[in-house]
């Protein structure tokens, strides 16, 4: 099986960072697209950011400029740089990662369980 554990969520005040990682662990034969999305309550899931195996990037909207994505291979571990965050990045933020587990199997998505982003004065 495959585990993804998040870690780095915290308390910020405005105009903070913080660090997120996202570590695979398991029956890993390849990891393509590693994403970070978010979950404020009441809210839908949205993704914030996304990068693929190649390394492209890709971020929403209201993030751009602000946050970054990055992957380590060799750890199968995807971080999120978060910085100038607001209050309104407050959100439970999750990590989806694109797995095949065997040469011949397909690619499966796996959630983690999520880490709490709080930007608060």
């Amino acid at each position: 099986q495959v585990q993804v554990v998040e870690s780095g969520g915290g308390l910020v005040q405005p105009g903070g960072s913080l660090r997120l990682s996202c570590a695979v662990s398991g029956r890993i034969f390849s990891i393509s697209a590693m994403e970070w999305y978010r979950q404020a309550p009441g809210k839908q899931r949205e993704l914030v950011a996304r990068i693929t195996s190649g390394g492209s990037t890709n971020y929403a909207d209201s993030v751009k400029g602000r946050f970054a994505i990055s992957r380590d291979d060799a750890k199968n571990t995807a971080y999120l740089q978060m910085n100038s965050l607001k209050p309104e990045d407050t959100a439970a933020y999750y990590c989806n990662a694109d797995v095949k587990e065997a040469w011949g199997s397909t690619w499966q998505d796996y959630w983690g369980q999520g880490t709490q982003v709080t930007v608060s004065s």
